[in-house]
């Protein structure tokens, strides 16, 4: 077993992909950098915190980026963000069976502020073309730094997420929750806290990824194989089905005071069995108490 959140961005293409099929675009050598962050004295990454190419899945070809967030945060920024635009539409192009995102980033990168927001927002536009053509888009998130901001965003407008029980995925990350609202709304520091109401666990539960794994790059591999075939139509009546799954979990929670376990009390009203039970329980017991 090897840890998916221990590897770097290229460890985890070099082991998550057919070995040897990794053909990068625009590799540290070529040393597109950032034009924003030397202005400001800080330290660049040539290239950019995201490594993006072709290469084949299972010996289907496919693209894919991975995000290194060991590079501030994972960070969305001009240059990493045109390398994502990059990506997508030349999956328009190539008609691969799937474009692969590798997400792990805080969001937005703050030094480069409206440049990011930018980015972000033509990244999902990108991705929208791209299922819009029947090109399934595939998120795997598993990393350290979680997937949070604009990529949280990103990550719920793909076809297919998979996330292990270490991962997060949310709009807004928990320090940002704290620094906005207090300690009292939030605690970012309460570990348990934050996986209960963010973690893979948590998401797997409210419908909001569609595989759970264990911490385990063969895992994320089989997964990923598995959905290269998950192309989910752009249309009304699937929006209208998110939209009841949001409704639905609104309800659920109507007449609740808060506490420090809103998951669990979610978890309940929906029908998840011994819902305090599931931060202890093992990955191949939760995924047997998905609500239908």
């Amino acid at each position: 077993m090897i840890s998916y959140a221990e590897c770097s961005a290229r460890e985890r293409l070099a082991l998550l992909l057919d070995p040897g099929s990794f053909h990068e675009w625009l590799p540290p050598a070529e040393r597109i950098t950032s034009p924003h962050l030397a202005q400001l004295g800080v330290p660049s990454a040539f290239d950019d915190g995201v490594a993006i190419g072709r290469a084949t899945l299972e010996g289907r070809k496919v693209l894919v980026a991975a995000q290194e967030g060991a590079f501030m945060g994972g960070g969305v920024g001009e240059v990493h963000g045109a390398k994502l635009v990059g990506l997508l539409q030349r999956a328009l192009c190539e008609r691969p069976a799937a474009v692969l995102l590798l997400a792990e980033s805080g969001g937005v990168r703050l030094h480069e502020a409206n440049a990011g927001l930018i980015a972000v927002s033509e990244v999902m536009r990108a991705l929208l073309d791209v299922r819009a053509a029947g090109i399934p888009v595939l998120v795997l998130i598993g990393g350290a730094n979680g997937c949070f901001g604009g990529m949280g965003i990103v990550a719920r407008c793909a076809d297919f997420i998979v996330m292990s029980d270490v991962g997060r995925l949310a709009m807004s990350g928990p320090e940002v929750i704290e620094a906005s609202h207090g300690v009292e709304e939030f605690d970012s520091r309460d570990r348990a806290l934050v996986w209960r109401t963010t973690g893979g666990k948590h998401r797997w539960l409210t419908g909001d990824c569609d595989a759970l794994v264990e911490d385990d790059i063969a895992e994320f591999r089989a997964a990923a194989i598995a959905a290269l075939d998950a192309s989910k139509p752009l249309t009304l009546a699937a929006l209208e089905e998110e939209h009841a799954l949001l409704t639905a979990r609104v309800h659920a929670l109507l007449g609740d005071t808060a506490s420090d376990n809103e998951a669990m009390l979610l978890w309940s009203a929906l029908g998840v069995a011994d819902a305090q039970r599931v931060p202890d329980l093992p990955v191949e017991v939760v995924r047997a108490l998905r609500p239908h």
